[in-house]
């Protein structure tokens, strides 16, 4: 069979390891390719690089990149989202402008890493610039970059941008949502978050764990202890959704800044996911700051108390 012949079933095992982000799977196909002399191929180097972008293997995946002589949008589009994924944002930009000085055109999935990469540097300036963007490359409208762009500027600190933006959508899903909410809550305007939350569910939308974590997190940082109780309380009983260690641990920094302690002790004692070190660390931390020294010592020896069994297995 000749070379090419192979090309479209390789196409379709490699974007099966990109989907699972089976790395050894993929290992293994790129040496078959190899192997019935199809690697040199365009089009199956632009399925390398994105299926190890996937993978979080980006060193490999910039190598074959480089090697590629033609290269099309999506092929930016991995190498932009695989470095933003793994917070490596100033490489993630760099991709960006080297696909803008290639002169390839933007599409609906390049600007939400993009956006991500700006907030993940604080780069203000700069994500103003990619809504200009935005605009001109009539992706107002889209959603995964709108939420993307309202997240960017809460990020960075300009929560009237991300409103404005916010305001003016016609159709907001619950990302959209969830993305406004943690901003009010990051930057202390932690009435907006409560407002926020019953308009979403006004809207019909049902609010998932990522919007209850937005919500605890401002009940806690704020002081707002029956409020935190109200929503954590409304969880499972009214939407379904069962806490998580992130709900928990807002609970727990919540109570433990109160000085209820003992109540958060016991939180912890009845919860159906396993404790971790921060969790019990928080819980620590708020013993030492209102005295309570019986609660430390049951914690102490419950946190280190495992870990010498542990060692001792």
């Amino acid at each position: 069979m000749p070379a090419h012949k192979h090309i479209p079933s390789f196409a379709t095992l490699l974007d099966s390891c990109a989907s699972k982000r089976d790395l050894q799977k993929l290992k293994q196909i790129h040496a078959r390719i190899i192997t019935v002399g199809i690697s040199r191929h365009d089009f199956i180097r632009a399925k390398l690089v994105a299926s190890y972008a996937s993978c979080a293997q980006m060193s490999q995946a910039s190598y074959i990149f480089s090697l590629t002589n033609r290269r099309p949008t999506f092929l930016y589009n991995s190498l932009i989202r695989g470095y933003s994924s793994l917070f490596l944002f100033s490489q993630s930009l760099s991709i960006f402008c080297q696909m803008l000085f290639a002169h390839k055109p933007i599409d609906c999935y390049t600007l939400p890493a993009v956006l991500k990469s700006c907030s993940g540097l604080s780069a203000l300036r700069l994500g103003r610039q990619v809504h200009c963007a935005v605009v001109a490359n009539g992706l107002a409208s889209d959603l995964a970059t709108i939420n993307a762009l309202i997240s960017m500027y809460s990020k960075c600190g300009d929560l009237a941008a991300a409103r404005k933006v916010f305001d003016r959508m016609t159709e907001r899903n619950l990302v959209t949502w969830s993305a406004m909410m943690a901003g009010y809550g990051v930057h202390g305007v932690f009435g907006e978050v409560f407002e926020l939350f019953d308009g979403m569910v006004d809207a019909g939308e049902v609010p998932d764990g990522v919007t209850f974590t937005a919500v605890l997190a401002a009940c806690s940082h704020g002081g707002f202890m029956e409020n935190g109780r109200k929503y954590f309380g409304m969880m499972e009983e009214r939407f379904g959704v069962r806490p998580r260690l992130e709900h928990y641990t807002c609970m727990v920094d919540m109570l433990g800044r109160a000085g209820r302690v003992e109540e958060a002790e016991e939180l912890i004692e009845g919860m159906e996911v396993e404790p971790d070190e921060a969790l019990w660390g928080a819980l620590l931390a708020s013993c030492k700051i209102h005295g309570k020294v019986e609660v430390a010592e049951r914690v102490a020896e419950k946190v280190y108390g495992r870990r010498l069994n542990e060692a001792s297995l």
